[in-house]
């Protein structure tokens, strides 16, 4: 085994992780797979691709995941799991479930192998800057041990608890900034029908409460219709939507409002399959 970085999912965010890593001066493999971002510029920074998960596996001591969600996750360390050795780290930046994160981290215990769940916040221009906010769940000898490799692709580190509390605290997390942007465009909506000039109106929440990274995202699509600050899936919300009310319910929290937004995300994404946050302001106009 070669003291390298394994990347799976090398997409929008996972494509400025794996540059991160190698710009760091880590050794990386990465699996090839369709909807894969381009990836010539990983390849002429160094990066190896591989064509199947086992043999990345084996190439590797730490694995970083970054795909849709649970699923996801699940089928690709079912695949990796007879690979794994001793020693081995898995660091999950997916936005998963707890219950997941734990089932995974005890097969790979047995293995001698450690996990973290460490989702991310921001943007795929921060991922590409090794700029994200990293979130995340271990025990703390695993978080200290790991936390050199965290830096090179996080510039906002938290260490929220165990196994598990890192995906938690990443839907907690998304329900309030996906939450706010479906109550920001229902007021655009509203604001346009009641005839209030857009950009003075933006100028109003800026200067008051309405001031916050979400409205500095969603502004320049109102204003020119450039998405590039908000590349974050309708149908990615959906999903994160339907983890959160899950995770409500199952404490026992009450969920009224999250059940709200949550088929607002499921129509949107429904009538845009791959559209983006920003969106939101143009499927309520229909």
């Amino acid at each position: 085994m070669t003291n390298c970085i394994g990347m799976i999912g090398v997409g929008m965010m996972g494509s400025g992780i794996a540059a991160s890593v190698l710009r760091a001066g880590h050794a990386l493999g990465f699996l090839e797979r369709p909807g894969n971002a381009a990836t010539a510029s990983l390849i002429d920074a160094g990066g190896i691709g591989h064509a199947d998960i086992a043999s990345l596996t084996q190439a590797s001591d730490t694995l970083i995941l970054c795909v849709t969600g649970a699923p996801e996750v699940e089928g690709i360390m079912a695949e990796a799991m007879p690979h794994i050795q001793q020693g081995m780290t898995v660091i999950d930046c997916s936005t998963s479930l707890p219950e997941t994160s734990k089932a995974i981290a005890a097969q790979l215990s047995d293995k001698g192998a450690v996990f973290l769940d460490s989702p991310m916040t921001r943007t795929p221009k921060e991922a590409a800057e090794g700029r994200l906010g990293l979130i995340v769940g271990a025990d703390e000898a695993a978080f200290q041990n790991t936390l050199p490799l965290l830096q090179a692709f996080g510039e906002s580190i938290t260490h929220v608890g165990p196994i598990g509390a890192g995906h938690a605290a990443k839907l907690l997390h998304n329900y309030v900034s996906l939450g706010f942007a479906a109550v920001m465009a229902e007021t655009f909506n509203c604001a346009a029908r009641s005839g209030i000039e857009m950009n003075a109106f933006m100028d109003v929440l800026a200067a008051g409460g309405g001031k916050s990274v979400i409205l500095d995202r969603m502004r320049p699509y109102m204003e020119s219709g450039d998405d590039t600050s908000f590349r974050f899936a309708l149908a990615n919300a959906r999903k994160d939507f339907g983890y959160y009310t899950g995770m409500a319910k199952a404490a026992g929290a009450d969920h009224t409002i999250a059940d709200a937004v949550k088929a607002l995300y499921e129509s949107a994404a429904a009538a845009r399959p791959d559209g983006v946050i920003p969106e939101l302001v143009d499927h309520l106009k229909a």
